[in-house]
């Protein structure tokens, strides 16, 4: 996003100069989904495409906030005292939230600020627009207050919003992925004990296609605490005999044997896409360690499929993009990312395939769904940073 068009546009909004720009990066997950609330491994990486911010500091205690991807709310306004969730303030309570927490952990503001935000992430696609803003915000007040809060803590206070104050039950996948991001390089987080690795991610002649169904998705009005809630019930069922504080971590063998104590075939289910997708992502690392690009886009496969079956939440739309790619010429391998319901789909797709990839992949999906598919090639990007400080 052009950095002069980000401070004209903040100037005709607020009608004076911004001081500062900030960019925080999407999301997308390569494997390991719906294990992060089930304290198993995941493999996400920060993206190219994010949120951009203008900020301009104020003499008062007023703070003033305006989206150009939300323009019909306008400019939302409140004070550095006031920041209890407002219902109609619609996007705005993912930054505020964070201003909640900063305070709430003891940090003041002792003046007020305009933000001009713009970001290039499909709304509700599935690539953390929500993570995106959380950590945008903690990272423009951390740098701005000269707080001296340490990453991982910013990473915890995105959380910490999306849940208490959203109120989505979300794991700390998206905001980890996000708030860590690093070029060229995913990260396998161990959710149970927050320890992390990078890995790069090597994909030699081959790009990592998104594609977007187009069909939005509501983390907080979809079935995610749902399914939150089911792994809940079959973890409790094998606590009964087994000493084990999550599904995360059991290996396979040991839910075979034990998957009796559930009694109960949709909760085994859920239960087994959680134990079975924790150890393909331990996997997945493994192969592309060992540069074996074929083994890795297996497990994806392997991923969407367990996604559809056993966790049954990838829908006509998802399921549509990922069959489709897995018939084209030069894919390695495919699947939903993100919750699902919704949102995108990734495939690894060889570098010379991809023109043809997305004419053939995006007709299918049209005859078949109805509407246009969006297509973007992922490049694996740094998290959170200030883009430029204006000389005043």
């Amino acid at each position: 996003m052009n950095t002069d068009k980000l401070l004209s546009d903040y100037k005709n909004i607020f009608n004076n100069n911004a001081e500062r720009l900030f960019f925080s990066p999407g999301r997308i997950n390569l494997i390991g989904e719906h294990t992060d609330y089930n304290g198993g491994n995941v493999f996400p990486c920060a993206i190219s495409l994010g949120t951009y911010a203008a900020f301009g500091s104020r003499d008062d205690n007023t703070v003033q906030m305006y989206s150009a991807n939300f323009p019909d709310q306008g400019i939302i306004s409140f004070q550095t005292n006031e920041l209890e969730f407002n219902k109609k303030d619609n996007w705005a309570n993912y930054p505020r939230g964070i201003m909640y927490y900063l305070v709430k952990h003891g940090y003041k503001f002792d003046h007020g600020f305009n933000l001009f935000i713009n970001g290039n992430l499909p709304d509700g696609a599935g690539l953390s627009s929500s993570a995106s803003i959380e950590l945008l915000m903690g990272t423009i007040l951390n740098t701005v207050f000269d707080f001296g809060i340490d990453q991982i803590d910013l990473v915890k206070m995105g959380q910490e919003d999306e849940n208490n104050y959203i109120g989505v039950n979300s794991g700390i996948m998206d905001q980890f992925a996000v708030g860590m991001g690093k070029k060229d390089q995913a990260i396998l987080l161990d959710t149970n004990t927050m320890d992390y690795q990078y890995a790069p991610v090597q994909l030699e002649n081959h790009v990592i296609v998104i594609m977007n169904t187009n069909k939005r998705r509501e983390l907080a009005d979809s079935k995610y605490n749902e399914r939150r809630s089911e792994c809940e019930k079959a973890l409790e069922r094998l606590q009964t005999k087994l000493d084990i504080k999550s599904l995360g971590d059991l290996t396979i063998d040991e839910f075979d044997q034990n998957s009796y104590l559930i009694n109960d075939d949709t909760l085994i289910r859920r239960a087994r896409h959680a134990v079975f997708e924790n150890q393909r992502t331990l996997k997945a690392i493994k192969k592309l360690k060992q540069n074996d690009l074929v083994g890795f886009g297996k497990l994806i496969n392997a991923s969407h499929i367990s996604l559809h079956y056993d966790y049954e939440v990838t829908g006509m739309e998802l399921d549509t993009l990922v069959e489709s790619a897995w018939r084209q010429p030069g894919v390695l391998g495919a699947r939903m990312t993100g919750a699902g319901f919704g949102g995108c789909a990734i495939a690894i797709v060889e570098k010379n395939q991809v023109e043809d990839f997305k004419q053939n992949v995006g007709e299918t999906y049209r005859n078949i769904v109805g509407y246009d598919a969006d297509f973007y090639i992922a490049e694996i990007s740094d998290g959170p940073k200030e883009l430029l400080k204006v000389a005043k």
